[in-house]
């Protein structure tokens, strides 16, 4: 299937995972070997915690959906329908948005195979100014990062990201490790929730209030 931007772009599937949200579903084996989160994507890994935040009461957070407009549509068998050629309606912004304790949240989740900093080339200007404008609205904001050859996550506040991406031009394409361990929140796999976030979330929003 071919998948378009707005703009007629040809979206290419990467073949680094560091460098794509597109994940494949698990196959039955897989599945039979999670433990505590091992063996899932980072996505499924937010997804699944969501939905028990949702069923505790506790946030209610979802994934955005990614409108794409249909141009071609193959019909094999009767009952079969497969899609050969669409677009993306408009470009994305972040993954994740929601309500925590009268609080708006957005955040994005990305994962990389680095051991010692995190790529810039895994964001886009139109999220990094999403960020910015919710921001500007007092939300709270952050990143999910997965360093998956360490199998280490962390919750970064989105200020990190804007900081670093500005000084692009001075050369640097990566957020150093040491840096999103100094300020961010480091998360811990656990059993349910798969990854619960909101206890970080709670420290970025005291640190966000003594800040104002």
């Amino acid at each position: 299937m071919v998948i378009k931007y707005p703009n007629g772009e040809p979206y290419r599937l990467s073949t680094d995972h560091s460098q794509s949200n597109i994940k494949r579903p698990l196959l039955a084996a897989e599945s039979d070997v999670i433990f505590g989160g091992r063996g899932m994507t980072l996505e499924q890994t937010i997804n699944d915690t969501n939905t028990y935040y949702r069923q505790q009461q506790r946030a209610v957070i979802y994934k955005k959906p990614t409108p794409i407009q249909i141009v071609k549509v193959d019909y094999p068998q009767r009952s079969k329908a497969v899609i050969r050629e669409a677009y993306f309606r408009q470009a994305s912004t972040t993954d994740y948005n929601g309500v925590y304790q009268g609080r708006y949240l957005d955040f994005e989740a990305k994962e990389t195979t680095n051991k010692k900093s995190f790529p810039l080339k895994n964001f886009h200007e139109h999220q990094v100014k999403h960020f910015q404008n919710c921001l500007h609205q007092q939300g709270i904001c952050f990143t999910i990062m997965r360093f998956a050859s360490l199998e280490r996550y962390f919750l970064t506040p989105a200020t990190l990201l804007l900081k670093y991406w500005q000084q692009q031009t001075n050369g640097r394409k990566s957020i150093p490790l040491t840096e999103i361990i100094k300020t961010g929140y480091e998360l811990q796999i656990g059993y349910q929730p798969l990854l619960d976030y909101l206890g970080a979330v709670d420290q970025l929003i005291q640190k966000t209030q003594q800040m104002d």
